[in-house]
């Protein structure tokens, strides 16, 4: 470095003159203190001033993608807009079963599960898919039922219902993973009853205000329900309807008021 450089930036590691040995070889990995401090110098000293970026011009013309997400949701099929009425009333029952869960909580919390009930573990995505969803459901096999199976209901094919008994012991970070797997699931399958009813029941049991987390996997739900609904073909009045109750729930009791079906 020149010295007039060097009254500008001084050294980090300023090194005097020091006793090298005669056979100093600045390109072998140093043996003392003094070597590697002498070798970084001569590295330093062999930098250039001035460093020029070779930039390909070309590069430069390409437009960049940008990856936009829609904040609202699509609308519903013409004639199946649900009335302001109608949200109304779906977030007063909504608001029932909230107060209703939250007042019996401890007592169903305490009643035994069936021997045949196992809770998967919170962090078993796969285990919660089978248990709400069934296995039929979740391996999307043909639903009807033999003779045989209908002398009784084999939970483990149709799925567990979200009974209070089960729900009551879930915690907060229970029912906001099992929410992240059924959502996940959602977001490539088809939209079926099972997955509707612990929808419905994973809402009622989701704290307020809502975590961070929470907030943009139900935004996320929201917007799932509003693509299911739009490219519904056969116009299935029931489904269209559970559809358009999720969604009333999402953004009218948890505030999320874009997301809002405007009234019919």
């Amino acid at each position: 470095m020149e010295p007039g450089l060097e009254e500008l930036m001084p050294r980090l590691l300023p090194v005097g003159d020091c006793d090298l040995a005669e056979d100093f070889d600045p390109t072998v990995p140093p043996r003392t203190p003094q070597e590697y401090l002498k070798r970084v110098q001569i590295e330093a000293a062999r930098c250039p001033d001035v460093v020029v970026a070779q930039i390909d011009p070309r590069k430069l013309k390409k437009k960049p993608t940008v990856n936009i997400s829609i904040s609202g949701c699509q609308p519903a099929p013409e004639g199946y807009s649900p009335t302001l009425k109608w949200q109304q009333q779906q977030v007063a029952n909504f608001s029932a079963v909230r107060q209703s869960l939250n007042k019996h909580r401890n007592h169903w919390r305490s009643q035994h599960l069936d021997s045949n009930v196992t809770m998967p573990k919170s962090e078993d995505e796969e285990g919660w898919k089978k248990f709400c969803l069934g296995e039929r459901v979740y391996s999307e096999i043909d639903a009807q039922m033999s003779d045989n199976e209908n002398l009784g209901i084999d939970y483990m094919k149709v799925g567990f219902p979200p009974l209070l008994s089960i729900v009551s012991r879930m915690n907060q970070a229970t029912v906001t993973s099992v929410l992240e797997y059924l959502i996940s699931w959602f977001g490539e399958k088809k939209f079926t009853p099972e997955l509707g009813r612990w929808l419905y029941a994973l809402l009622a049991c989701l704290e307020k205000p809502l975590l961070p987390e929470a907030h943009s996997l139900i935004r996320q739900l929201a917007r799932r329900c509003s693509e299911v609904r739009a490219l519904e073909e056969s116009k299935n009045e029931e489904q269209i309807s559970a559809l358009n109750l999720i969604i009333c729930l999402v953004s009218r009791y948890f505030d999320q008021r874009d997301l809002a079906d405007e009234p019919s």
